[in-house]
Parts: C-alpha cells; structure tokens; sequence
C-alpha cells in the first residue's frame, strides 16, 4: 500500500509539473435579443433570439511550449442558443471548432479537425461582421459554414502578406465525394473541400483574395449556394474614425442538372463611423445577381453599437431586402426553397421558411446585448 501511495505522489508531482508548463482559457461570448420580421410568407413575427450579432458561444483552448519557439495548440468551441439552453448543432459537443495543432512564429501555424471553413475569412471585410443581416444573407449562408477532416495551415506574416490554406479531406474511397457517390442522397452529402486566401495589410489598407470549393457526395458543383466555388476579392480602408469596407463575390456551379442557376455576382459596400469610444454606427447594403432566372435582390442595412464596458456592447439592426420578381431572398441566410441539398423541397418546408414568396420584400430588426468572457 505504501509503495503504490508513493507511485501515486510521484505520478502526480510530474503531472503538475507537465501542466505547468501549459495553460487552458475558457472563454465565450452570450449574445441575447428581440427581433422583428414582416414579409415572412406567414406574415410578421416578434421573436426572442440568440446569435443575432454574433453566434453565443463557448470554448477551451490552449497552448504547450514544447521548445524551440514551436507550441502545441489545440481549440474546442461549440455554438448554443441561450433562449433554449440547446446546442447549435443537436448531437454535435464541439460543432465550431475541434483543433489540435503547431504553431511557430517562424514557420507559421498548422491544425487539424473541424473548423470554420476558409470562406469565413470574408468576416473580416463585412461591415456587418456577419450579423444575422449580412454578407451571408444574399448567399443563402454559402460563405459561413463549418467543414470537418480539415488540415489548415496560416502563415506568418512577410512584408504584409500572409497565407491561409485548407483542405478538408472526404474521407471516403471517392477522392472528391463521398461513399455513397452516385445516388440521390449524394447531392445533400457533402464530399471534399479546399481553399485558399491571401492577404495583404500596410498602413490603414488590407486587401484579401479568396477562393474555396465545396463539392457534393458526387464530387461535383451540384448547387449554386451549396456546392459550387467562390471567388472574392475584398478590401478595407481604415482613416482614423472612419473604416470603409467593400468586397465582390463569384459563386459556379457547373454541374446543376435541375435547370437551377449555376453562377451569381455578389457585392457589398459598408461605412462604419466610431463616434465616441463606446458609440458607432455601421450603414451599407449588399447586391446578388443570379443567372437562369434567379433574379436579383438588394439588402439594405443599419447597426448602432454601445459599448457598456470592454466586454459587454448593446446593440440595435435594422434592415430591408427588395426582391426582384423572380427572386426571394431573405434578410436571413435562409437555403432555396427549392433545395435538395439542405431538404427544403416539401410544401410544409417551403410554408415555413423565412424566404419572402418571390418578388416580395422582407424588412426587419433585432436589438439585445452582447457579453464576452
């Protein structure tokens, strides 16, 4: 008995002696609100919401110095809606994030495991920093989604440039698609995914070029905002109180077989003025123009910030989109009503989605709070 105490002592002061050499932060941010719709195909709607201004969130994560300026990193984040305590995707513990990884300032940082695709990287140039209004809105959601089997690589920084690629395998003896590649339910399984962005930064210019590819279980561009490839190219200007953010955005999909669109423009333009410390008001709009009888939409949009303290800010949005005739996009990242990819074919589906009926307009607003720790 005494030897195995002594065993058990020993283990644990080399134990401790290892997490010493490392350190784990918890941190989040709850984000809680009102929102208002009208120009839903039921009519109006008050709702209380969580995610509005930005996804309510917690996460772990950490770092080891295993020497010579290279540490072990990993990061855990999963996504929940604080009006119903439910995760953000039922059945998922990490839906966001779940990394392990290097990093060397020199050579740059590598990870692997689920992640926000490289699409995201567009929320650094969206004057709305992808609210539930924003630059996700027009596209039905294509520039915002998380991907998993991913291996991403972020360089350091030369002379203003850095590099960001990733690649997100199919796990599956199709190289590009999944097992299950040749049936109907391949068009709603995802298959590989890859991406690449470049960015540079000098003064109060940042430039970022991007483009990513998400194929179906087929191993092909099956849908416009689901499937297809994305080309961006975006900037923003900062000129002391004043930030002015502006991009263009190419979505292909070169295999649609239902007649649906294959290609859409997409561009914004944003002015954020910070008028005191705590208060600032963001105003802009966003336009898309879908091919093969898509239509085309604009989005108008207004957000005011107060900051409360460094960790906590209220908030209030207002937007409208205008629907041309063939077109219903909605204030929200809503998918086609008309999509096989996301499910959305049945009459009670379609009833009970947030698109507008076509050619409608659909306005709307949210205000709340958001707290970070």
């Amino acid at each position: 008995m005494h030897k195995r105490w002594v065993a058990a002592s020993i283990l644990s002061v080399a134990t401790c002696g290892a997490y010493a050499q490392s350190s784990v932060v918890l941190y989040g941010r709850i984000d809680g609100g009102i929102e208002y719709v009208n120009g839903l195909k039921n009519g109006s709607r008050w709702k209380a919401e969580s995610g509005d201004w930005g996804t309510s969130l917690w996460g772990l994560k950490g770092t080891e110095d295993i020497g010579g300026g290279t540490s072990v990193i990993f990061k855990l984040e999963e996504g929940f809606q604080i009006m119903t305590g439910q995760m953000g995707a039922p059945g998922d513990l990490f839906n966001r994030y779940a990394q392990v990884g290097l990093s060397n300032p020199a050579y740059g940082t590598f990870q692997l495991g689920r992640a926000l695709f490289i699409s995201n990287g567009v929320w650094d140039f969206d004057p709305f920093v992808q609210e539930a209004f924003s630059s996700a809105s027009l596209v039905r959601g294509r520039n915002w989604p998380q991907i998993s089997n991913t291996a991403t690589y972020q360089s350091p920084n030369f002379y203003g440039f850095d590099f960001q690629g990733q690649w997100a395998f199919s796990n599956s003896s199709n190289f590009n698609g999944a097992n299950n590649a040749g049936t109907p339910a391949a068009l709603s399984t995802t298959g590989r995914g890859a991406g690449a962005q470049l960015t540079f930064t000098k003064g109060p210019v940042e430039i970022r070029a991007l483009y990513d590819e998400i194929r179906d279980g087929n191993g092909q561009f099956s849908n416009l905002f689901a499937f297809s490839r994305e080309y961006t190219a975006a900037t923003n200007l900062t000129f002391g109180r004043l930030k002015i953010q502006a991009a263009y955005e190419h979505l292909n999909a070169n295999a649609v077989t239902d007649g649906g669109p294959t290609s859409a423009d997409h561009e914004w333009l944003g002015v954020t003025y910070q008028f005191t410390q705590a208060a600032a008001l963001t105003v802009g709009g966003f336009h898309i123009n879908v091919n093969k009888g898509g239509g085309n939409a604009t989005l108008y949009e207004m957000t005011g910030t107060y900051n409360l303290s460094k960790r906590t800010f209220l908030f209030l949005t207002a937007a409208t989109v205008q629907n041309s005739s063939t077109a219903n996009f909605s204030l929200f990242a809503e998918p086609p009503d008309n999509s096989v990819a996301f499910n959305t074919t049945s009459p009670q589906s379609i009833q009970n989605s947030q698109n507008p009926y076509p050619g409608h307009s659909q306005s709307g607003g949210f205000a709340g709070i958001l707290h970070s720790f």
